[in-house]
């Protein structure tokens, strides 16, 4: 089995980007979603990313942001990847110089690979549970066993993951990444070293 990478999202705090780092996280999300108690700003951004060693890459995360907006951001911040984390059109997500990804909520019903299709310029496609009224960070699992195989992009797989399930969610799913952010905090937007550390522990022993 190839080797599973790992994103630590809603990142605020230098020593939470170390911790990440020094635990073998492949990637640090930033949240730039002013209604999340993740939101970081650009200066708090642009300190987090100046701290970060070699090959550690960071991923803006937006929810429906106007693309003026975005393309600011992005003349001020060396992100290395866009995850777009709202309703946005596949039109919405192109003609950014960045690769990007496109996180989709999921609940029953839903033809999951149609709507991964629909996104054929996304590097990879990101799967989330769907909770109403909220873009992301519920803390709460969907059921893996609506992911389909074979589906035609890489699939980071988020929502609800912690250092005691992510195992089983490996195993069952087989994404190309997972993404965990609330199951590896302290408190909302304050990471837990301790839980970081098991997490990385779990995804390497899967």
């Amino acid at each position: 089995m190839s080797v599973v990478r790992c994103k630590i999202c809603g990142i605020t705090r230098v020593e939470d980007a170390l911790a990440a780092a020094a635990a073998g996280a492949d990637a640090i999300g930033l949240v730039f979603y002013a209604k999340s108690p993740r939101a970081v700003s650009v200066r708090q951004a642009q300190a987090i990313i100046a701290a970060l060693p070699p090959f550690v890459s960071t991923v803006g995360l937006f929810v429906d942001m106007p693309r003026r907006e975005l393309e600011g951001l992005l003349d001020v911040l060396p992100l290395d990847l866009l995850q777009f984390h709202g309703d946005e059109s596949p039109a919405d997500c192109v003609g950014y110089p960045r690769p990007y990804i496109k996180a989709l909520r999921v609940r029953p019903g839903d033809d999951i690979a149609a709507r991964v299709k629909l996104y054929g310029g996304a590097a990879g496609v990101l799967l989330d549970t769907y909770v109403s009224g909220i873009p992301g960070g519920t803390g709460e699992a969907f059921d893996w066993s609506l992911v389909p195989a074979d589906l035609s992009k890489p699939i980071i797989l988020a929502g609800g993951l912690t250092p005691g399930n992510v195992q089983a969610a490996i195993g069952q799913v087989r994404p190309f990444a997972v993404d965990v952010s609330g199951g590896v905090e302290a408190s909302k937007g304050i990471k837990d070293a301790d839980k970081i550390r098991a997490f990385m522990q779990a995804v390497r022993a899967a």
